[in-house]
């Protein structure tokens, strides 16, 4: 079997609270960065609303994954961290686990499949200590990690389903309300649901009104399936320019919070998706990948229809420069 970070079995998890929330920031005090929270944009005036964007795109590794990597693989024994550790990952998370292994000194194996973009796979192989890459279309990666774990006996560090990535990641809203004050709205990408769980626990705590809704890509909707019919849906592969979201679904933990914590998931177009990183570029000066983008898209798109102070959790920022180019160039 198995087993999680404190080798107790995955599907018998301890759901974190706020408490944990707190905790990891004690732990990310120093090593993460307490990015900014960006206002007074010309975002305001075209969308009607004050608008406080909370940059992750300038954490470490440029995304919001850091975060829950460091808060996870800092609390590891020496003797797990003699085993070293493994992780399957689109890009982000592969970074996060790489960087954080790098810094506290513990051997990295990551598992990414070989259609992640150019520069995620540039950023973790500069310091993970062995990438190993396969073909999406033909293997499941969860497969090939329990393989390689039962081979070597290294600890695994899932991507999103574990308290201590959860708590991590919640920092991020955390740290965007007690800047920012009270929402109204806060807008969260969502793919497998660790930065929307985190997010709506700290919201909880201290915005209690503050209405949470995840947002995720049309193609990649299986969250929304799943908020809709109370059980986890899936989706194969899924093809969206949002490559942070293509997870297959949401967690067992992170579906067990969500359903307690936010309000409603929506999901956007491609389209939405693509105006929504290019208007961030364009008029807030903002380098964001497109999964980052997904709660500007929201509201853009129509799928949420808000009024009042909004945040939006721009969750990383690593797009190339072909990519970028593509998005603003006058056929889009």
């Amino acid at each position: 079997m198995i087993t999680s970070l404190d080798d107790t079995p995955l599907m018998e998890p301890m759901l974190p609270t706020y408490t944990d929330i707190v905790s990891a920031a004690s732990r990310l005090d120093g090593v993460a960065r307490k990015t900014p929270v960006l206002a007074d944009t010309p975002l305001d005036d075209r969308l009607g609303m004050k608008l406080f964007l909370k940059c992750e795109n300038l954490q470490h590794i440029s995304a919001f994954k850091f975060r829950g990597a460091w808060n996870t693989m800092s609390r590891l024994t020496p003797e797990q961290r003699s085993r070293g550790v493994i992780t399957h990952s689109s890009g982000n998370h592969a970074q996060a686990v790489a960087l954080a292994g790098k810094y506290l000194g513990i051997d990295t194996t990551v598992v990414m499949p070989n259609d992640a973009p150019q520069i995620k796979r540039d950023g973790t192989e500069r310091y993970a200590s062995r990438v190993i890459a396969y073909d999406p279309t033909k293997h499941k990666r969860e497969a090939l990690t329990d393989n390689i774990i039962r081979e070597t006996g290294c600890v695994l560090v899932p991507p999103f389903d574990h308290p201590h990535i959860i708590a991590g990641q919640g920092t991020a809203a955390m740290e965007l309300i007690n800047s920012c004050g009270p929402l109204k709205t806060l807008l969260v990408p969502c793919g497998g649901g660790g930065l929307l769980s985190g997010s709506a626990l700290s919201a909880r705590a201290l915005s209690p009104g503050c209405s949470v809704i995840g947002v995720e890509p049309e193609s990649a909707d299986d969250a929304v399936r799943s908020f809709r019919s109370g059980r986890i849906e899936r989706v194969q592969n899924p093809q969206t320019i949002a490559d942070g979201t293509r997870t297959e679904s949401l967690g067992k933990m992170t579906f067990a919070i969500i359903r307690k914590t936010v309000d409603d998931i929506v999901s956007v177009p491609e389209e939405a998706i693509i105006e929504a990183t290019r208007l961030l570029f364009e008029t807030a000066r903002v380098v964001v990948e497109p999964s980052g983008a997904l709660g500007l898209a929201a509201l853009l798109s129509g799928a949420v229809r808000v009024q009042g102070r909004v945040g939006v959790i721009l969750s990383g920022g690593n797009i190339d420069a072909p990519m970028m180019a593509r998005i603003l160039s006058p056929s889009h």
